[in-house]
């Protein structure tokens, strides 16, 4: 993989500032309570120079020791304050942070399926993306929010004070506080970019590692160890490298500390002398000192190390993510154009020109120069040997495989050309191995059509026959657990939330092949029922039986049309149904297929050249 690493090293926050405050935003109500809890917490920084003060001028400084001990009572009473104010903040923080994680998840993992689906070659970097950068941007993300809202709730507070104490210590204490601010924001450029470097450093390693570890027998068979060995430890030496730059820039900021944190308090002593003369108490000068060494300073301190550390972590890994997996383009806006009535939309037909696919550049193909044309309405079962392409050709329909030659398309468009939504739109296909996920059964069945009401619902599961399971697991509100569900109790529920789906043509690809035979036929004769097309790859010479149309994929052709023309022209359909006998009947001999009936094989790997031709007749009913 080659990395890209941009000629500015400066991975600025401001364009990743609307995603990071998007929790908080999404979240009024939390960020209320946050807001309120924070400002308790704020009691010390805003209360801590005053009752200094007046712990000294009225109490120590006037000869009333206990008065002044009452006045620092009061003050340890505002820090419990604000420690309190701190214990009910962070559960609020966890609120936040928690969700943007599980959103960088599926984020990163949506975009890792979506490679692998559209055959794109997969990033092996992904692995560290999901784990690495995924948790160190939740602790950074964590780490900003406390350090960034304490910073300007405790200077903040600490100014205010200082404004109603002694604001004439004011121009003491700004100027080398904004000095030093600026001065780290300055040097938060060089470090981004070191942060940077170690982030696509890691990412290179966990890259060559993982192709290391996937080509380990090639490699000890090849006798190349040696070369794979130094060509990894290149990577972790780079890693190595970039890492001791990031810690060379590491303490710079201690200069910026000195220079915000420190130098306002030497000011302010050396001016004492001054401010005492101009009128200005003792209590006032040990006062503007509080507010310098409790607030402002340990806030600048955890600024400068939050930031140069969470935050730099944050800023690098959250745009290396946002690279992989940019977020997604906003919806476009609505049409304004009339809608088509259902009369004047373009068919759902399915149609396969000169269609080829091989799993492999250098593998014999699966499909060759297939020509097919399902017309909307139609009801066809696929049939064949096992391995001959049926699993394969609904992939091709359904767009989950794109042909290495040839023209797919299904309501006049490429499936696999489409956005999942718009493919979900127009197809639902059920495998045989059924995906049912943890969670609520309402959620599973209204997977493809959340609007669902509950007895559109019902009415599904009572088509396909699954009342009996749902009944069992507790009714529509029940929790599941695949894991404790069979093979073929899956697949019921992934038929019903295809029965539901609005999508016009389902493909269903063994999809009933762990039901019996009593439970598959009344399935497949309730999606025959359902508006739009049904494509089945039967595995029971039954489902064949059941279909208005069938295709056989043999070994050296393939033969389309209804049930009765099918068994005519295919020898291994006979077989199929039962005509075991060499010495066919008269009306049962094949006959030569009619012009775009049937031609030579697109099924079998040993298939050579030839078109086939297997057109089948629009659905009448």
């Amino acid at each position: 993989m080659n990395v890209r690493t941009p000629r500015d090293p400066l991975l600025p926050l401001f364009p990743l500032f609307p995603l990071l405050v998007a929790p908080l935003r999404a979240r009024p109500g939390l960020l209320l309570r946050l807001i309120l809890w924070s400002l308790v917490e704020a009691v010390p920084a805003l209360l801590a120079g005053h009752l200094v003060a007046r712990a000294v001028d009225h109490g120590f400084a006037a000869g009333h020791p206990l008065r002044g001990l009452g006045w620092l009572a009061l003050m340890g009473l505002g820090v419990f304050a604000g420690a309190w104010g701190t214990r009910q903040a962070y559960p609020l923080l966890a609120r936040v942070v928690e969700p943007f994680r599980d959103d960088l998840v599926r984020r990163v993992a949506a975009g890792a399926l979506h490679q692998a689906v559209a055959g794109q070659p997969v990033d092996a970097s992904g692995v560290s993306r999901l784990t690495l950068q995924v948790e160190m941007v939740r602790e950074a993300y964590a780490g900003v929010l406390m350090v960034v809202r304490g910073f300007l709730l405790t200077v903040g507070g600490a100014l205010l004070g200082m404004v109603f104490l002694a604001p004439s210590v004011l121009p003491l204490v700004l100027p080398p506080l904004l000095a030093g601010l600026g001065l780290f924001l300055a040097l938060l450029r060089r470090m981004a970019g070191a942060q940077r470097d170690v982030i696509v450093a890691d990412e290179r390693v966990a890259e060559a590692a993982g192709a290391a570890c996937a080509a380990a027998r090639d490699i000890t068979a090849c006798g190349a160890e040696d070369g794979v060995r130094a060509r990894l430890a290149e990577r972790i030496d780079a890693q190595a490298a970039a890492a001791r730059r990031l810690a060379v820039l590491m303490p710079a900021r201690v200069l910026c500390l000195a220079v915000a944190g420190w130098l306002p308090l030497l000011l302010l002593l050396v001016a004492a002398p001054g401010l005492r003369s101009g009128g200005l108490t003792t209590g006032a000068v040990l006062g503007a000192a509080t507010y310098v060494t409790g607030g402002l300073q340990p806030a600048v301190r955890s600024l400068i190390q939050g930031l140069g550390g969470s935050g730099l972590r944050l800023a690098v890994a959250l745009r290396r993510i946002l690279e992989a997996h940019p977020l997604p383009a906003p919806p476009p806006a609505p049409s304004t154009r009339p809608r088509v009535s259902a009369s004047a939309r373009p068919a759902h037909d399915v149609v396969l020109t000169a269609v080829t696919f091989a799993y492999g550049a250098h593998a014999a193909p699966v499909l060759r120069d297939l020509d097919l044309t399902v017309p909307e309405g139609a009801h066809l079962a696929v049939v064949g040997p096992s391995g001959i392409g049926k699993s394969t050709l609904a992939g091709l329909i359904s767009g989950t495989l794109r042909p290495d030659r040839g023209r797919i398309l299904v309501a006049g468009r490429p499936p696999a050309a489409l956005s999942p939504a718009d493919r979900s739109a127009v197809r639902v296909l059920v495998p045989q191995e059924a995906y049912v996920f943890s969670g609520g059964l309402m959620e599973n069945l209204c997977l493809l059509r959340p609007d669902a009401g509950e007895d559109e619902v019902t009415a599904a599961v009572a088509a396909v026959g699954a009342t009996p399971l749902v009944t069992r697991l507790g009714g529509l509100g029940a929790q599941v657990d695949p894991t404790a569900l069979s093979s073929g109790e899956r697949q019921q529920i992934a038929l019903a939330r295809a029965y539901l789906s609005p999508a016009p043509l389902v493909v269903l690809d063994e999809a009933t092949c762990h039901l019996d035979p009593a439970a598959e036929a009344r399935a497949e004769e309730a999606f025959a029922r359902r508006p739009g097309s049904l494509v089945v790859i039967a595995h029971r010479i039954s489902s064949a039986l059941r279909a208005r149309h069938v295709l056989v994929l043999d070994g050296d052709r393939a033969v389309g049309g209804a049930h009765h023309e099918v068994l005519r022209r295919s020898p291994l359909y006979r077989d199929l149904v039962g005509h075991w006998s060499d010495e066919a009947p008269p009306e049962a001999l094949p006959e030569a297929p009619p012009d775009g009936a049937a031609g030579d094989d697109p099924g079998a790997p040993a298939a050579r050249g030839g078109t086939v031709r297997a057109t089948l007749p629009r659905s009448r009913s």
